[in-house]
Parts: C-alpha cells; structure tokens; sequence
C-alpha cells in the first residue's frame, strides 16, 4: 500500500514557494503534508495532497516540472517511542529508510501520520502489517 507524493523542483529565490502554493490554493487543492529541501540554487518541495490528479494536472499548467514517487505511511499513536517501534520494525526488516516527515491530521488527535520513503514499500508494508503497525494508504489521505 503507498501513496503518491508529489516532488516539485523550484528556484531557490524569494516567492517560489508562495507561488506554487497559490496555484494549489487557487484550485483547491488541500495539501496534508510538506516537506522542503534545499541545495544553493534549487529546492524540492515534496508534498502529500488530498487529490493527486488535480494538483499534477494544475501544477504541469502552471509549468512546474514535478514528480510523483511511491511511499509509506504510517499511522503512529501520538505517544514517546512511537516512531521508535516502527523503525525498530523497518531496522529488523532490513529496509533503509531514505528520508521521512511527519503530520498531524484527522479526527484522531492522538495519533500522528508518519511519510517514509523506503527501498520498498511492499516489503515495509508487509514487515509493519504482520507487527500489528497500521499503514494508511491514499484513499485515507484523501479522507484526513
């Protein structure tokens, strides 16, 4: 089970963040997660939205280059060694984990949603499932 996340490279310079948020904005499109990377010149900013079609097909009109790529999440109670527990899992499983981010979202307030991009998100998927760790899948996001 994987989500779609969305990469979008920008300019590393003042107002390229607030525009391509105002073209997600203007369509309604609601983003549910959103993490920035930066090198000197370019940033990418990799976001989890609530319908991936819309914001792909604004944000190719608006002319930004982007991507989607395939990854994990992971429903975490909002408790000390939460995240702990799902990497121990992950660790045991022999999965690197590439890079993550996390938020806060839905009617559950206790519990916090976990963005992992792994290696493979089937082989994470099914190691955290036979541990009894809940993983959320697209259609939920869209539901936060």
């Amino acid at each position: 089970m994987s989500i779609k996340q969305i990469s979008v490279f920008l300019e590393n310079k003042p107002g390229a963040l607030y525009g391509m948020t105002g073209v997600l904005a203007q369509n309604k499109v609601d983003m549910r997660a959103l993490s920035l990377a930066e090198t000197k010149d370019f940033g990418i900013a990799r976001m989890i939205v609530d319908n991936v079609y819309a914001a792909t097909t604004v944000l190719k009109e608006a002319g930004y280059v982007h991507s989607l790529t395939p990854v994990l999440g992971v429903a975490i109670p909002d408790t000390p060694g939460g995240l702990n527990k799902v990497l121990q899992v992950i660790t045991n499983a022999r999965i690197n984990v590439e890079y993550m981010y996390a938020f806060l979202g839905g009617k559950n307030v206790n519990q916090a949603y976990m963005i992992f991009r792994v290696e493979d998100v089937d082989a994470a998927t099914a190691a955290l499932t036979e541990r009894g760790i809940r993983t959320v899948g697209q259609d939920e996001i869209q539901q936060l």
